[in-house]
């Protein structure tokens, strides 16, 4: 890839579009554009709102001076699409179908897909891609069994960002993501613990539907016949229950907030309640990492944190105490989704790997590493 190439990227929320703009590692443009209630309050569905959003990239890149045609190419967030394995996938018209039509469900990063490809078109038919989807599935067969046969356990999960700070890991190791055994947390809003071997997640939590430890806004995994318990008693609806495990569960229904930095200024101030329920949830981490580290079936080379709450220290530090005996700890804060999509894609434009294909749940057969 010529060092003047550009690479676009793209990563729409629910009520804004990030773009960011990559020469190389070098950020030169990152914004966020903001889109107000009532300028969505029109559409019906997300994808309606792909004319407002693609304008307002555009207008973006002009007015910061990014001429369309310097663009190598232009990557985006991915969707929910059929579960697929990692790596960059090149957008195709199956692909563009599928987030279109939502076949596993609405959400606005269905998008990033379909903005990318819509802005290399102007640009000049520049390719494409996503990286790493949420639907990234590379369970080993023995994780897929749940104990209840037709409930098989899925893969739904952070893998963007676990992927790329577990090659930033293995970079700093001194050795190749294909070559590394660690597990890899993400700490924000959802937690998941992914036991990482040799450049495929063998096993994780489903975060978003109640595996794991608690986290600020999720319950995390309950006993079940409580939960049986809580269905049956006649005291609340089905909506009520699937808000305590996903929403309204976790810090905020013990603390009343989601916010690290809030609870982290309770604990300064002596609340001795906020210390207990915030060690718990790093007792649950760890606890998780614990059983991600047996599934490698060897001893990890790292125990990995990151996402927006391993910028806490105190709840870094608690999982370090409980976990560095089997590994040393890197805590690599926040998220960088931006770097990460333009990273996937430069890996394909210089040739160390080759753009995967879409189809509909299946990637090209054969190695993706040149």
């Amino acid at each position: 890839m010529p060092a003047d190439d550009l690479v676009l990227a793209i990563n729409p929320g629910s009520t804004s579009t990030k773009i960011a703009a990559f020469r190389g590692e070098q950020c030169l443009l990152e914004r966020t554009v903001v889109h107000n209630i009532d300028d969505l309050a029109p559409f019906e569905t997300v994808n309606d709102q792909l004319p407002l959003r693609k304008e307002a990239i555009l207008q973006t890149l002009m007015t910061e001076g990014i001429e369309l045609t310097s663009l190598a190419a232009v990557v985006g967030r991915g969707g929910l699409l059929h579960p697929v394995q990692g790596g960059t996938y090149q957008v195709n018209q199956r692909m563009l179908s599928d987030l279109g039509r939502g076949v596993l469900g609405e959400h606005a990063s269905n998008l990033g897909g379909i903005l990318a490809e819509e802005i290399a078109r102007v640009a000049g038919n520049r390719p494409a891609y996503i990286v790493d989807p949420v639907v990234v599935d590379e369970l080993a067969p023995e994780a897929r069994p749940s104990g209840i046969p037709g409930l098989d356990r899925t893969s739904i999960f952070h893998a963007l960002n676990q992927k790329a700070a577990a090659r930033r890991a293995s970079a700093e190791l001194g050795t190749r993501y294909e070559d590394l055994a660690a597990v890899v947390v993400h700490l924000g809003g959802g937690i998941t613990v992914g036991a990482h071997l040799h450049g495929r997640v063998i096993d994780v939590n489903d975060g978003l539907n109640g595996e794991g430890p608690f986290t600020p806004e999720r319950s995390g995994g309950v006993a079940v016949l409580k939960i049986v318990d809580l269905c049956f008693s006649g005291r609340y609806e089905e909506r009520e229950i699937r808000r305590m495990i996903k929403g309204n569960g976790g810090l905020a229904a013990y603390l009343g907030t989601t916010d690290g930095r809030e609870i982290a200024r309770r604990i300064g101030g002596g609340d001795r309640e906020a210390e207990r329920i915030y060690r718990a949830m790093a007792w649950q981490v760890a606890r998780e990492i614990g059983a991600a580290a047996a599934t490698l079936g060897v001893r990890p080379q790292a125990i990995i944190l990151t996402g927006g709450l391993a910028h806490d220290e105190s709840l870094t530090g608690w999982i370090r105490n409980r976990v560095e005996w089997m590994a040393p700890v890197l805590v690599y804060p926040g998220e960088e989704e931006m770097a990460a999509l333009a990273a996937g894609a430069r890996r394909v434009l210089s040739g160390v790997e080759c753009a995967l294909e879409y189809r509909g749940g299946e990637a090209r057969n054969g190695d993706r590493h040149r």
